[in-house]
């Protein structure tokens, strides 16, 4: 039994000395918050701009013609209406479908029934609020958020 205590002895040297390694290394100095900020905005901008593309091959792919409002959202009314047009405060019921860039279908109404929501109350996408303030009633839209 005198090997167990040699083995033990070496484990032990084994762990100090990867930990002395450890902190002999070049550890990387710690980053201001302030230059944290301006990496996570730099590598959003990157993905954003990617996004943005994806979406532009998108719209091309399938020969819609969107309109882009100031906070980013696409959208095309494909089907005019002389209704009401939404404001504030109306109640929307609508029709859906919600795919990814790719077509997959990810819910939709005709499974999940329709959507209904108060206007500018919360409950839904801040993009979908949007663009339903720029329809009329009995409109068909598309939107991309």
């Amino acid at each position: 039994m005198k090997p167990l205590p040699l083995v033990v002895i070496l484990i032990s040297l084994f762990f100090y000395a990867c930990e002395n390694d450890v902190k002999k290394q070049d550890l990387p100095s710690k980053i201001s918050q302030q230059q944290l900020k301006k990496e996570i905005l730099k590598s959003n901008s990157h993905f954003l701009k990617i996004e943005d593309q994806n979406i532009q091959d998108y719209i091309q792919r399938h020969g819609y013609n969107m309109l882009k409002t100031g906070t980013g959202l696409y959208y095309e009314v494909y089907q005019a209406s002389n209704g009401a047009a939404a404001k504030v405060g109306d109640m929307a019921v609508m029709n859906y479908s919600v795919c990814l860039l790719n077509g997959a279908v990810v819910y939709d109404s005709k499974q999940d029934g329709l959507k209904e929501f108060v206007i500018s109350k919360g409950g839904v996408e801040s993009g979908l609020e949007e663009g339903i303030l720029l329809l009329k009633n009995g409109e068909r839209a598309r939107f991309i958020l």
